[in-house]
């Protein structure tokens, strides 16, 4: 995907989360996020849209210290503004990203064409994830996301976040094989899944459990916003278990 992709899917990922945090209200429960509420969501992502618009608008080179996230949390305006507060940090890195060069140079913590393209990117999979969170606190799951959008999240969280430890290869680790294949794209991966590693690569392969389903279906079973049910799911399925373990990415 283009960045000029990535930063409509941003922009709609965006205008889905705050429509479903008014739906919803600020003492919703967000489902996928235990302990937190919508008011807590919504802090999360303001934050870490104004966090992104910095890097972006201004050109910084280095990282800048940040609370944590308890802090981040704490932070926000009252319930009464929290929703405009996070539809502007939104609207506002959206902006950034579209004014900025092509040649935008700041820094960045995943493997990109650009730093340009590694914060449209990121900030596109990271608002579509959380506007999953928030439609589930209204108790529907919210309309999926676009094919190409969601195989192009899952290959950033496989190839960019995991892939940051581990060369993108399916060898020589111990571990359970996972295929996944996508029914409404061109698209599939074989990952390899240990208690303390996850090895992918593109495309079919020999697996232990074989899953199928839309590509938006697979996007969120990686990110732990869903579960297999549903899914085709043929082979020991008791290898997924280790899928499902797997600890949240980070960052850093």
């Amino acid at each position: 995907m283009e960045v000029a992709a990535h930063v409509a899917a941003l922009e709609d990922a965006g205008a889905r989360l705050v429509e479903a945090a008014r739906a919803a209200g600020p003492d919703a429960a967000v489902p996928t996020c235990p302990g937190w509420r919508m008011r807590d969501l919504l802090a999360h992502v303001g934050f870490v849209h104004r966090w992104a618009t910095a890097y972006v608008r201004t050109a910084l080179t280095e990282m800048v210290a940040e609370p944590d996230e308890a802090a981040i949390l704490r932070s926000a305006p009252p319930d009464e503004e929290r929703v405009a507060w996070a539809a502007e940090g939104h609207a506002a890195l959206v902006q950034a990203l579209r004014a900025a060069p092509p040649d935008l140079e700041c820094w960045t913590f995943l493997a990109a064409p650009s730093p340009l393209a590694m914060w449209a990117r990121r900030q596109a999979h990271e608002t579509a994830v959380h506007a999953v969170d928030a439609a589930l606190a209204t108790g529907h799951p919210g309309a999926p996301f676009d094919a190409e959008l969601a195989a192009d999240g899952v290959d950033e969280l496989l190839f960019s976040f995991y892939g940051r430890r581990r060369p993108g290869r399916v060898r020589g680790h111990e571990g359970a094989v996972v295929g996944l294949e996508a029914t409404d794209a061109p698209a599939a991966w074989t990952l390899r899944v240990s208690a303390d590693a996850l090895v992918a690569r593109s495309g079919p392969g020999p697996c232990d459990v074989h899953v199928r389903g839309a590509a938006h279906d697979l996007y969120l079973l990686l990110w732990r916003r869903r579960s297999a049910e549903g899914l085709e799911v043929s082979g020991t399925a008791a290898a997924l278990d280790q899928l499902a373990s797997r600890r949240g990415v980070t960052w850093q």
